[in-house]
């Protein structure tokens, strides 16, 4: 694995997993419209089987079990320990879910069983995507659906485009990762993905935009919202690994910084911030 991809490795089985766990109804508060779009795009049917790659605390996956019914099945594949017991902790003793910790790239999976791969913001993070996707479409039936969101540009993410902005003068430059380097943003070109699915075997992918205005901190006043957004960015994504190593006076100099940042953004209690995403189909050739 590349240097990045090994950190993404770590990060997730252990202090981004458990960070996330810190903000988890927030945050999958916020990512349920992109999932959602996501899961109206692999239009799941009852009795079938759905792989969830990168399941997180199981919030799709539970979605995904409502529509497939007492028939069908949902695996849910992630990397993290802390996600995957959380998501266990909080699926209902008669769900059709079922969880995984895994690596979905290498994970021993069934093969020909699942109806639909889908992800929500679980496929950005393979050192090898096309490797990684082929290997997962040998889990899949012939003629079985693709459906997954992911992250377009960091400039078109407010979430990390205004607190990364808002910091420009308070911490040396930073070297930008290579855009293909595994990380949330690695899938933001099309073309990219569009080869790395054709690669792995797939074909009639099409790659669409949606883009959706969610609340990035909620409160019982706009002081409160705008608290709980600085806070989850200082804990959650790029800029807490940028002031991982920072002195306390650099943090709080970078927390007022991008508190100003986001009270520019429009909500009464909450912090209205744009997401913008590709929701990406395609289809195991039925052969």
């Amino acid at each position: 694995m590349t240097e990045e991809n090994v950190y993404q490795v770590a990060n997730w089985k252990g202090q981004s997993g458990e960070r996330w766990l810190a903000y988890q109804a927030r945050l999958d508060a916020m990512m349920a419209v992109f999932g959602q779009a996501a899961i109206e795009a692999a239009a799941p049917a009852t009795g079938e089987r759905v792989l969830d790659v990168g399941c997180g605390a199981g919030a799709s996956s539970l979605d995904l079990a409502g529509h497939v019914g007492a028939g069908g099945h949902v695996l849910g594949v992630d990397i993290s320990e802390p996600l995957i017991g959380r998501a266990r902790s909080l699926a209902p003793q008669d769900t059709l879910a079922m969880f995984q910790v895994a690596d979905a790239s290498s994970a021993d999976l069934p093969e020909g069983t699942f109806d639909i791969l889908y992800s929500r913001f679980g496929v950005m993070f393979f050192d090898d995507p096309a490797a990684a996707f082929a290997h997962m479409r040998r889990a899949l039936k012939p003629g079985a659906r693709v459906a997954f969101v992911c992250w377009r540009s960091m400039a078109e993410n407010d979430w990390v485009r205004l607190p990364m902005g808002a910091i420009k003068s308070i911490l040396p430059p930073m070297t930008p990762p290579h855009p293909e380097a595994p990380g949330a943003f690695s899938f933001g070109d099309q073309t990219r993905v569009e080869r790395i699915l054709m690669a792995a075997g797939f074909t009639d992918v099409a790659i669409e935009p949606f883009d959706a205005s969610i609340p990035f901190g909620t409160g019982e006043t706009r002081d409160a919202a705008l608290d709980e957004a600085v806070a989850m960015t200082l804990e959650v994504g790029p800029l807490a690994r940028a002031l991982a190593d920072q002195t306390d006076d650099i943090r709080a100099r970078a927390s007022a910084a991008v508190r100003a940042a986001f009270a520019g953004c429009p909500g009464e209690r909450s912090v209205m911030i744009n997401g913008a995403t590709w929701i990406v189909t395609a289809r195991n050739p039925a052969y």
